[in-house]
C-alpha cells in the first residue's frame, strides 16, 4: 500500500513542478513583453517631445518670415493647418504622414526665404533656423531609437513560442515611424552656401 501511494504522490509532485514551470515561463514571457512595450512607449515619448518642440518653434518662424514676405499667405496658412493636423494625429502612421507633409511645406517656406536677403540676414530668423536644424537632428535620432525598439518588440511577439500567447495577452504589432520618400532629405535650413555664392 505504501508503494501504491508513493507513485501517485510522485505523479502529483511532477505535475506540480510542470505547472509551476509553465507558470514561471508564462510570467517571464509576460514581464518581458511588458518591458519591451514600455521601452517602445518611452521611445515614442522621445519623438513626441521633439515634435512638440518643433511645433512650438514653427509659429515663431512663420511670424518672422511673414514680416518680410507678406504675400506668401497661402504657404503660412498651409503650415498652420498641417501643424494642427500633425498635433492631432492619433496614430503613428497618421503622425508620420502629417509630419512628412509639414516637412515638405517647411521646405517651401525656406525656399520663399531665399528670395529675401534681408530676411536671411535677420538675427531672429538665423536663430530659429539653427534651432530647427537641431530639432530635426534630434527627431531623426529619436526616430531611429523608436524604430529599433519597435523592431525588437515586433520580433519578440512574432517569434515562437511567444507568438502563441502574445495576442491573447493583448500585445499587438507596432508601426514604425517612417519618413516618406520626399521627407528623406533633411529640411534645408542652412543658407550659408547661397550667401557665399552671392
Amino acid at each position: 500500500m505504501g508503494a501504491a501511494l508513493f507513485i501517485p504522490l510522485c505523479l502529483i509532485g511532477i505535475l506540480v513542478l510542470v505547472v509551476l514551470g509553465i507558470g514561471g515561463w508564462l510570467l517571464g514571457l509576460y514581464n518581458g513583453l511588458v518591458r519591451l512595450k514600455n521601452i517602445v512607449d518611452e521611445a515614442w515619448s522621445g519623438i513626441d517631445v521633439q515634435l512638440k518642440r518643433r511645433y512650438d518653434l514653427i509659429p515663431n518662424l512663420v511670424e518672422t518670415v511673414k514680416g518680410y514676405a507678406k504675400h506668401e499667405k497661402g504657404t503660412f496658412e498651409k503650415i498652420a493647418q498641417l501643424r494642427s493636423t500633425a498635433m492631432k494625429a492619433d496614430s503613428v502612421e497618421k503622425r508620420g504622414k502629417a509630419e512628412a507633409e509639414l516637412t515638405n511645406t517647411l521646405k517651401t517656406l525656406f525656399a520663399v526665404a531665399e528670395n529675401y536677403p534681408e530676411l536671411k540676414a535677420n538675427a531672429n530668423f538665423m536663430s530659429l533656423q539653427e534651432e530647427l536644424s537641431k530639432i530635426e537632428t534630434e527627431i531623426q535620432g529619436a526616430r531611429r531609437y523608436y524604430n529599433g525598439t519597435v523592431r525588437d518588440f515586433n520580433t519578440k511577439i512574432q517569434m515562437f513560442p511567444a507568438n502563441l500567447i502574445a495576442g491573447m495577452l493583448g500585445f499587438k504589432k507596432r508601426d514604425y515611424f517612417e519618413a516618406d520618400e520626399d521627407e528623406r532629405e533633411n529640411v534645408k535650413v542652412d543658407f550659408s552656401e547661397n550667401e557665399e555664392k552671392k
